[in-house]
């Protein structure tokens, strides 16, 4: 698929759900009765991830941040959570350390030019990804659940993850995430990404079998975060992410490495305004 045309759908797809909130306003009572504080930090990230699940071979890819945010400068109080291309989240409603609100994101497809073990397989396109999530949060620590449903592309199916994070400043103007979980896929997922039906196989170039991929455990990952305030407005954003192939996933035919690794760098400016 076209680059391009690939980062204008991520593009088009983060600032639909970002603008869901942003056109929301929230009340800043400290400037004053009737007075609303608008806040969004606008600018790009860049980052590198394996040419396909499975891949030994990595590619670069950019997209767009809109980052909304509203009132005070408590670091949990920004109700939009990026935690992936995948995950952009909206804490639409919090009570006593428990949370949960709507994410949406963006999967990659992949093209059979991309590994010489998909060549006859066909193409999967890339699809828009809307869900929920729900979390419980104590101190610095939060565990959560969230449902990821593929709605457009060749895939329909879900994945679900189960995760928890340790989230908190580790220095002025440096705070830090450190994330832990695991990916439970459906068997559409897991038969669009990881199975070889037998027309694929008998168009396969490297000869693949037919392979069944069920729905189970894809895989666990770690990672880790920082976000560091570099001026009052502008901050840095840096990412690194390491996912391990598990089941049906690990052992497909398509797979080049089991090992998954992928990293990000984004820098933002921070907008203000009051209507």
């Amino acid at each position: 698929m076209n680059c391009w045309l690939r980062e204008a759908r991520v593009l088009c797809t983060l600032f639909a759900f970002t603008l869901l909130i942003f056109v929301a306003p929230t009340a800043n009572a400290q400037d004053g009765v009737g007075t609303t504080t608008y806040s969004v930090g606008v600018g790009g990230s860049v980052g590198i991830r394996p040419k396909y699940e499975g891949s030994k071979e990595y590619e670069a890819y950019g997209f767009p941040l809109i980052l909304p945010k509203f009132g005070g400068d408590n670091a949990f109080a920004g109700r939009v959570k990026f935690r992936g291309i995948d995950d952009v989240r909206i804490r639409a409603f919090d009570w006593s350390g428990f949370e949960v609100g709507p994410l949406a994101g963006y999967v990659f497809g992949r093209d059979e030019d991309d590994g010489d073990l998909l060549r006859g397989l066909g193409d999967v396109d890339d699809g828009l990804v809307l869900g929920g999530y729900a979390g419980y949060r104590f101190g610095i620590v939060m565990l959560d659940v969230s449902y990821h449903q593929i709605v457009s592309g060749d895939d329909d199916g879900y994945f679900i993850r189960l995760g928890g994070e340790v989230e908190g400043f580790v220095a002025p103007g440096i705070k830090a995430v450190a994330r832990v979980g695991t990916t439970f896929a459906d068997d559409n997922y897991m038969t669009s990404y990881f199975g070889v039906n037998a027309i694929q196989s008998i168009n396969s170039a490297a000869g693949l079998p037919v392979y069944d991929a069920d729905a189970g455990l894809k895989d666990v990952h770690f990672g880790l975060a920082g976000v560091f305030d570099l001026t009052d407005r502008w901050k840095l954003r840096a990412g690194g992410r390491y996912a391990r192939l598990l089941n049906d996933a690990a052992d497909s035919p398509v797979i080049e490495t089991k090992d998954q690794f992928s990293a990000i760098v984004g820098l933002s400016y921070r907008f203000d305004w009051q209507r």
